[in-house]
């Protein structure tokens, strides 16, 4: 594929819940800091009461980043090589993202387990995407993205093959 046809991992959402603010919360804030390479962390909020988690809504909850260009592809790389570069099949959306996960943080290079701080895990969404999305999503102009730019499941399947050496288990 060459051009417009071109897959691209868009961005990487790192997400780390932890089910309460606090302490707990900014060790976590911290962490996630240190694991993606120094990016900030925005606070994500309870949207409704669940009492039998201990939720409220408004309520801090957990932690989430954004990684785009090369940082999102190195870490990409590492967080693949933690999970044994392999990725189930049913993992992969309609629209060719994807989402994993994993367990401990500890697992990270330059990580090491404190007993301050406790073990905690994060989920990793991928976003992955052609060239020219940004014609369906500017404000002037805006037009309908044709259907041959949509990515499909198969073809991210065959891109995270080819580009990060997974396994797509089926």
């Amino acid at each position: 594929m060459t051009g417009m046809q071109e897959l691209y991992v868009d961005k990487i959402v790192v997400h780390m819940s932890v089910g309460e603010g606090g302490d707990k919360l900014m060790k976590a804030e911290s962490l996630i800091k240190e694991i993606c390479g120094g990016a900030t962390s925005v606070r994500t909020i309870a949207k409704r009461t669940v009492p039998a988690f201990g939720l409220r809504k408004g309520q801090s909850m957990g932690c989430k980043l954004t990684l785009r260009g090369d940082k999102a592809e190195d870490f990409l790389r590492t967080s693949l090589n933690i999970i044994g570069n392999k990725i189930d099949a049913s993992r992969f959306d309609i629209n060719g993202n994807f989402a994993f996960g994993v367990e401990e943080h500890t697992d990270y290079p330059g990580q090491s387990y404190d007993p301050q701080i406790g073990i905690y895990g994060m989920d990793i969404n991928v976003v992955i995407e052609k060239k020219g999305v940004r014609i369906a999503r500017r404000s002037a102009q805006k037009k309908k993205l044709p259907s041959k730019q949509h990515v499909k499941k198969d073809e991210s399947m065959s891109f995270m093959k080819e580009r990060f050496n997974v396994e797509v288990v089926e």
